[in-house]
């Protein structure tokens, strides 16, 4: 029996799907002084007290089982199409349960000493990763793929064990997002700063949000920005239509402009309604990992990105956020804009859409300004 314990406004009914309270975000609620590892928080709901910590891939029945669970899946684990990315023991997609969810702020934590300004390296430099998108345009016109995308980590060393919560405290000052969480272990941990959405369910009712073009605020989005997310939302579409019922999956936004900081993007959103049945397992087996960071055909670009990319790409580009396994509601994000920290390191990914009509040097450029502010806000000099 699920020994989770749940504080809720009761201003906040449930879905009418359910008999139980919902864990909604309350305005105004508690502000916690930072909780002791293992602890997690997202859209207003603070978990402690961890429970059972498992990997998806090993058990993909585990959220069948019920109970509250934050995920953090590596774009490399082995739960969605089968490809040269996705191999078994490359990455994981870990879920833990945690006994203790409640409405509460972003928990205050302490001081946070990131890495030099200096001393962040990068998985490929410059002339490494125009040649990987002079690549995949080959690849485009021999007709593999129409779209991959291309990605480099950037990682640096941290002086200290890190304060993840005041990490997520500066990003939250100077780099606010939709999908802000974290997840603290400890020793590692994920921060994340992500403006896309990957799946929201509620009930039977699915949605994905896939962002493709990228653009200085106000800045032109041209056709190449258009013609990717076209691209991309159609894949979407695709994926969803595997699991959700026949006719009922819909493009409900598309090509709209997003103002993020530093960032303006298109954004498209995909709905559909489930089958009957549909587990967990089938869902992420449908739409993992997500269609905007791999490609079009997806096992086709997810094969060139496992040939070009020096690195993995770890919880970037994956999915996090959590799963209420009892109410059959989630919110997973994309892990683009996100940090991880283990073995004494911090990384954050970068990265860009390649099409036919890439040009190297501002598809570089592109990467470049996508982790400029994100850099500057870890290691204490914001712009």
């Amino acid at each position: 029996m699920n020994s989770r314990r749940v504080v809720n406004d009761s201003s906040n009914p449930p879905p009418a799907a359910s008999s139980a309270p919902a864990p909604e975000a309350v305005p105004g609620g508690s502000r916690d002084a930072a909780p002791s590892p293992p602890a997690a928080w997202w859209g207003g709901l603070l978990a402690t007290g961890l429970e059972e910590e498992v990997d998806l891939a090993q058990d993909p029945d585990a959220l069948e089982r019920g109970g509250w669970w934050f995920v953090v899946a590596d774009f490399e684990a082995a739960v969605g199409e089968p490809s040269a990315v996705g191999v078994p023991g490359r990455g994981r997609a870990r879920a833990f349960r945690f006994a203790d969810v409640r409405p509460a702020d972003p928990p205050v934590g302490g001081t946070w000493r990131g890495p030099a300004p200096g001393a962040w390296t990068s998985s490929m430099d410059r002339a490494a990763y125009t040649a990987g998108v002079r690549a995949v345009r080959e690849l485009v016109r021999e007709g593999v793929v129409y779209q991959a995308t291309l990605c480099r980590v950037l990682r640096a060393p941290l002086p200290e064990p890190p304060d993840l919560w005041a990490l997520a405290s500066l990003l939250r000052a100077g780099n606010r997002a939709p999908y802000a969480g974290v997840l603290d272990l400890g020793a590692e941990g994920v921060v994340s700063a992500s403006p896309e959405l990957f799946l929201r369910r509620r009930g039977d009712v699915v949605e994905s949000g896939p962002i493709k073009g990228t653009a200085v605020p106000g800045g032109p989005l041209g056709g190449k920005d258009v013609a990717e997310n076209v691209m991309i939302t159609d894949l979407v579409r695709n994926d969803l239509q595997r699991v959700c019922r026949p006719g009922s999956v819909e493009v409900a936004a598309l090509l709209a402009r997003e103002a993020h900081p530093g960032l303006d993007h298109l954004v498209s959103t995909v709905r559909g309604r489930l089958r009957t049945g549909t587990t967990w397992a089938q869902l992420l087996r449908a739409t993992f990992p997500p269609g905007s960071v791999s490609g079009a055909p997806k096992r086709a670009a997810l094969d060139a990105i496992a040939a070009l990319e020096t690195a993995p790409r770890g919880p970037y580009c994956g999915g996090i956020g959590w799963v209420d396994a009892d109410r059959g509601t989630a919110e997973l994000a994309v892990g683009i804009r996100t940090f991880t920290a283990s073995g004494g390191e911090l990384r954050l990914g970068t990265g860009a859409g390649i099409t036919w009509g890439s040009d190297p040097e501002q598809e570089w450029a592109e990467t470049e300004l996508k982790a400029a502010r994100l850099l500057a806000i870890a290691s204490g000099a914001v712009p």
